[in-house]
């Protein structure tokens, strides 16, 4: 019998922070599979600790075999069902507006050198290739859409009301757009998920610095460290994947 060898070594981790009275974070780590998700509840509306793990709940049960395309389209089908299933649910609660049920999620499929990331709202995706970060996910954010669209500096995008108010989310609108990006993986290659809790208390340095370390534990562990002792307001959520 041939035994597939495992590319990928991954670790993930979850803290409530130092503010919020409950995690509205999920993650999957699925290294056996070549899936990794993180999703984050959205802030401040009641359930959202439900949408997230419900989202990683119900790509934990895709089908782990198989060609990768199909793969690829069964993640983006059980996505669009999600969001289909939270805006019926927020159609069925209108005479409470503020009851808003939903979701970021960022998602990494891999199968030998090919990766593809699956994401909507502001949890985001790096790649760190060599000794250089990049940031694979743009932000689907009022704060994003300043900047592209209005040329404005990103301490100015910062600056403005609502910046941080996402445009696009699980659950947010009836019509979900899905972000893809796929690319080629290299021998060294490091991945890191995480949602906006974590990547907002570090800057590009320090995630940098992080994911160096030599093994996804050990990153995981200095990430964690350097965002708990900032104010760390908001839950955090990462996954880091090596090959």
């Amino acid at each position: 019998m041939q035994v597939r060898q495992r590319l990928w070594h991954s670790a993930a981790r979850t803290d409530t922070g130092k503010v919020r009275a409950r995690n509205e974070d999920a993650f999957l780590d699925l290294p056996q599979q070549g899936l990794w998700v993180v999703a984050d509840g959205m802030g401040g509306h009641q359930s959202g600790d439900l949408a997230s793990r419900l989202i990683v709940e119900s790509l934990a049960e895709l089908p782990a075999d198989g060609d990768f395309d199909d793969r690829l389209e069964a993640l983006r089908q059980c996505l669009h069902r999600l969001n289909r299933h939270l805006c019926l649910g927020l159609t069925l609660t209108s005479e409470t507006p503020d009851l808003l049920v939903g979701s970021t999620v960022v998602a990494l499929l891999a199968e030998s050198s090919r990766v593809v990331c699956v994401w909507v709202g502001d949890s985001r995706c790096y790649l760190l290739r060599g000794r250089q970060l990049f940031q694979l996910s743009r932000d689907h954010s009022l704060q994003q859409q300043l900047i592209t669209e209005r040329g404005l500096s990103a301490a100015e995008a910062a600056n403005h009301p609502g910046a941080q108010a996402l445009t696009r989310a699980i659950g947010a609108s009836e019509d979900l757009q899905l972000d893809i990006l796929e690319l080629e993986s290299l021998p060294g290659d490091v991945f890191l998920l995480c949602s906006d809790g974590l990547y907002q208390e570090l800057d590009h340095n320090e995630l940098s610095a992080a994911l160096l370390r030599p093994s996804p534990l050990l990153a995981l562990q200095r990430l964690f460290d350097v965002a708990l002792q900032g104010s760390a307001r908001d839950n955090l959520s990462a996954v880091v994947i090596n090959r």
